[in-house]
């Protein structure tokens, strides 16, 4: 969490000006809290450390989708890195600009490349040479060019969870780097794409600068190549996937992150090219928390367990890569506390949320389990027929809701039964 953003006051946790406790006896359990102080803080770190740079920030929709939370970096100059049509459409609802938004992703379709073609993206990030093709028979059809950056695999290690390890090359994206200047060639090429820049994108969660510089090296290095192969590389894209503090880790400041990258180019000889960022995690991880309600503690003889009313649907993130998320109360009690497991209703063994806590709660007690804000609400599901949670900004002393809680009889809405 944001310590300027989640505090405690007469031993209740608050969000900004809000009492977390209000707002839950208002908007109910599970709910989603992001704070809009926390995002904005977030956000001008990174463009207070671009002012007078060539760099360019493009938010990582994926991350967070929720409209608020994009109309606030869309009203503070954000661009956006969207990896579907869907994300694009989100983008333009919440006050976003189709030119100042790059699509990325491993499987775009030729229907999407059409949609984000026909609404002007600054560019695609293409990231093979059959999507190459299909991008320029798309644009074909269009009678259109399509700006195209290529995605190069660096074969660097983040470091990080394989899950979220995104630039070795035994992982599915981007362009092999053994490959890349071919591949180069090959689109510089083709009549109906024209090659303006290079990206990367290497893991998330990331906590030390070294993977970064040794990733944009090897970016440099290739544009090198490119350039006097006749293409012109006028952007390099480092991608996202700067990590924060969940529990002990000790990412580098933002601004030390995005200072330290601006001046290796720099250094390089490469000043003159604009240089894009596309973060997520880092600007809304730690603007959200999930509010949970205690339904019951239950003794074990190995294990004991607070059963609260999120699940695994609700925040995946433990149940899938075994994350950790710091679980505090959201009102502080003196009783003794004890360690549980802290699960939710839902009929999965792995449906966890938290091992091992030190808490003093009671049935009924309010826990809120901290930096939800990435990879939170938008990977939930509907698993065990689970309405979705809602979502709440608050601004200051005001909450609003921003997403109303689904009900049951919305989840099967669009489906039917056989005739008789």
């Amino acid at each position: 969490m944001t310590q300027s953003a989640f505090s405690y006051a007469d031993d209740v946790l608050h969000v900004e000006g809000v009492s977390a406790a209000s707002l839950a006896d208002q908007f109910g359990t599970p709910l989603y809290v992001y704070s809009r102080s926390a995002l904005t803080e977030a956000y001008r770190a990174y463009a207070d450390a671009c002012a007078g740079h060539r760099a360019k920030i493009h938010v990582a929709v994926k991350a967070n989708s929720n409209l608020a939370v994009l109309n606030v970096f869309a009203r503070l100059g954000a661009g956006f890195d969207i990896v579907s049509a869907g994300e694009l459409a989100r983008v333009l609802a919440a006050g976003g600009k189709a030119e100042n938004t790059v699509f990325s992703g491993v499987g775009k379709t030729a229907a999407e490349m059409r949609e984000a073609l026909n609404a002007g993206v600054k560019c695609f990030n293409v990231e093979s040479i059959p999507e190459l093709h299909t991008l320029n028979d798309v644009a074909k059809a269009a009678g259109k060019t399509a700006p195209v950056s290529l995605r190069v695999n660096p074969d660097v290690d983040a470091k990080t969870h394989p899950y979220i390890s995104t630039g070795l090359k035994s992982n599915k994206f981007g362009v092999a780097f053994a490959d890349a200047r071919a591949t180069y060639a090959e689109a510089h090429a083709m009549p109906h794409l024209d090659v303006i820049g290079i990206d990367c994108h290497i893991g998330s969660q990331i906590t030390e600068i070294s993977p970064y510089l040794d990733a944009v090296d090897k970016l440099l290095d290739l544009v090198e190549q490119i350039e006097a192969d006749g293409a012109q590389v006028r952007h390099v894209d480092v991608g996202g996937g700067l990590g924060i503090t969940y529990d002990d880790e000790t990412p580098p400041d933002i601004g030390e992150f995005v200072r330290t990258l601006l001046a290796h180019v720099k250094k390089r000889g490469h000043g003159q090219r604009e240089v894009y960022f596309e973060p997520g995690r880092s600007l809304v991880g730690n603007a959200g928390v999930l509010l949970t309600r205690v339904e019951y503690l239950k003794p074990g003889e190995e294990k004991n367990f607070a059963i609260v009313d999120a699940a695994m649907n609700d925040l995946a993130r433990p149940a899938m890569y075994e994350a950790f998320h710091r679980i505090v109360p959201v009102v502080k009690r003196a009783a003794q506390a004890q360690v549980y497991d802290v699960v939710g209703p839902v009929c999965e063994s792995g449906d966890w949320l938290g091992r091992d806590r030190e808490l003093a709660v009671e049935p009924g007690d309010l826990l809120a389990i901290c930096s939800a804000g990435a990879y939170g609400f938008v990977m939930s599901s509907n698993y065990n027929t689970r309405p979705r949670a809602a979502e709440v900004m608050v601004d200051h002393e005001r909450a609003r809701l921003v997403r109303e809680r689904e009900e049951v009889k919305q989840l099967f809405a669009g489906e039917s039964i056989l005739p008789d």
